[in-house]
């Protein structure tokens, strides 16, 4: 008797529920993306327990017929795919006819579907059929998925908390919400509400459904293209960031995607603006032929392969930076009180608003209803109050008044009153010029009066000298002198006049620390190392001169907005703000 045996259809399909249904979420997901497909214009989904008990996805598609309705529980049964030409050329979110076999077989399920002219009800008890018969004619499908994992126990004793599994649903809910912001979606738990957007089509009114007023009205838009990408969505400012990449959704021709390398591009082009381990929020989705991009990975088709992929990260960097290079990102000191939030908030929106408090007032009543809201969220970018300048000038002029602390510098000039961090916006200066005089390759050099002796460990003086080359690039000129040492005689120009020794030394260690040399990464780190130790520092005593040096320098930095590490250098009260504090204006 042979060994070798065709498995029967429902073990195939349990197997398979294995890869595609790990959790309540990708029962979500998969349903959703059907519906989706199905051309929907509202998707409702209803949960008892976090969808362990019952999950329930309504949607008002096109529906299907008797035939399809018991087909699609066949596996590999689909209408997505007809050729192994249309694997390379994927339009739809499902395409492999393994979602609705595989969570039939894990749960009880009954679907009721119509398309306008029949309708029809079957339902399923762990993946077998009990009962097909006619429903009501009502456009669209309706699947109810109970007791999920009731005969895989061991596969429902590793389901995560309730918490936790809606809290992984209520998170695809809201990515494939900005994915397809012309789709009315909604997500209801135990009877409550957690998500209901407009289906408008409007991308930003979505995300102000999902994140709130503030989020929404810091929040830009950017758009570019290349031969081969067209990239479009929203960026958040500087000074709205998270601290996990939760904030960050992907998409490509609309489908919610996961890619660290487009997560490292993103962040790359935040760099020095926002501070480490810490992310912006980012709504960005990628068009790009089919061709070109790969989403049969994964079962859960969430990982993507690109042709051509540096030609989109440059796009996507390129992009990000041009856009913040071009904005004026002081942050605005924000009241603690609802109404002050709100209207801090519509100060980025319509500046008009400064003089007419009872303006405000009526905008007020209208925020606290979002149903009701009437924002021109089309024209928000032209309304911004952060204001696009001239490279050398994206900070207004601005006279300091005194000093708090020993730190932090008052200034003010007629838009209101301004902080500056004195120590950050000092490593700023700096670190842009350290890092101009090292990308450039700069040769001027200066001989010093007393040579430097520099000792180090035996291990450490090996791999310096292997690497004695990077010290010829910057200038240095020097000569081994006995056992491990090194006297230098001459550096370059750029190095800290006041603590020359010091900055060698460190950028000796930089040197030895970093094994596998790479020029960028090697330039920024020590520009950013010698910004950080060479700069004035917190209550270090300056001069009214000195702090008006200090302001003109920053004014004309490329990012006067941050420092290397990404924190504020510089922080905002407008008139209004103050007038506001001491209820001069209520």
């Amino acid at each position: 008797m042979s060994k070798i045996q065709v498995m029967n259809e429902d073990l195939a399909n349990k197997i398979a529920a294995g890869e595609v249904v790990e959790k309540t979420m990708n029962v979500v997901k998969e349903l959703v993306e059907n519906s989706i497909d199905a051309k929907s214009t509202m998707i409702k989904v209803e949960l008892i327990d976090s969808g362990v008990k019952e999950i329930k996805v309504i949607d008002d598609g096109i529906g299907m017929d008797k035939d399809d309705a018991v087909l699609a529980f066949s596996r590999h049964a689909t209408s997505k795919l007809k050729s192994l030409d249309d694997l390379f050329n994927i339009n739809s979110l499902g395409f492999r006819g393994e979602a609705l076999p595989s969570i039939a077989s894990v749960s009880n399920v009954t679907l009721k579907t119509s398309d306008g002219k029949t309708g029809t009800m079957v339902e399923l008890v762990g993946g077998v059929i009990k009962e097909i018969k006619s429903c009501d004619l009502k456009q669209g499908t309706t699947i109810i998925v109970k007791d999920l994992f009731y005969n895989t126990p061991v596969r429902l004793k590793y389901l995560k908390s309730l918490y936790t599994e809606l809290a992984n649903i209520s998170d695809y809910l809201n990515k494939m919400a900005l994915s397809y912001p012309n789709i009315k979606f909604i997500l209801i738990n135990n009877s409550k509400e957690l998500l209901n957007t407009s289906g408008s089509g409007d991308l930003l009114k979505t995300i102000l459904n999902i994140y709130g007023l503030i989020v929404a009205n810091k929040m830009m838009f950017i758009e570019n293209m290349n031969n081969d990408y067209k990239i479009s969505g929203y960026i958040s400012y500087p000074e709205l960031t998270k601290s996990n990449r939760g904030s960050i959704t992907l998409l490509v021709n609309n489908r919610v995607v996961r890619n660290n390398e487009i997560i490292k591009a993103i962040l790359e082009a935040y760099h020095t603006y926002i501070p480490k381990d810490r992310y912006p929020y980012i709504v960005l989705n990628i068009e790009v032929d089919p061709f070109l991009v790969d989403v049969n990975v994964h079962p859960t088709k969430m990982e993507v392969k690109f042709s051509k992929q540096d030609n989109l990260l440059n796009l996507i960097m390129e992009t990000i930076s041009n856009k913040l290079s071009k904005k004026t990102l002081i942050p605005k000191v924000i009241n603690e009180n609802v109404e002050d939030n709100y209207y801090q908030d519509d100060l980025n929106v319509n500046n008009d608003l400064f003089n007419s408090p009872e303006v405000i007032k009526e905008e007020i009543k209208e925020v606290k209803k979002l149903e009701e809201l009437t924002f021109d969220f089309s024209i928000q970018e032209e309304k911004e109050t952060y204001e696009e300048f001239p490279e050398d000038s994206r900070i207004k002029d601005m006279y300091p008044i005194g000093i708090v602390h020993g730190t932090y510098i008052i200034c003010e000039n007629p838009d209101g009153m301004f902080i500056i961090d004195q120590h950050a916006a000092a490593e700023r200066i700096n670190y842009e010029k350290y890092y101009h005089a090292l990308s450039t390759h700069s040769k001027n050099t200066i001989d010093v009066l007393v040579p430097y002796k520099i000792e180090l460990p035996a291990n450490e003086y090996l791999i310096l000298s292997k690497n004695f080359s990077i010290l010829d690039r910057l200038g240095f000129k020097y000569e081994e002198f006995g056992t491990n040492t090194l006297i230098i005689r001459t550096h370059p120009t750029w190095i800290p006049k006041y603590a020359p020794l010091e900055a060698i030394k460190k950028i000796i260690d930089i040197i030895i620390m970093n094994e596998d040399f790479d020029e960028d990464k090697f330039n920024e780190k020590v520009s950013i190392t010698l910004a950080c130790k060479m700069s004035i520092k917190a209550g270090d005593v300056i001069t009214m001169p000195d702090m008006t040096y200090l302001i003109n320098e920053l004014r004309h930095t490329k990012n006067p907005f941050t420092c290397p590490h990404g924190r504020p250098t510089i922080i905002a009260y407008t008139k209004y703000d103050l007038e506001k504090l001491f209820k001069r204006a209520m």
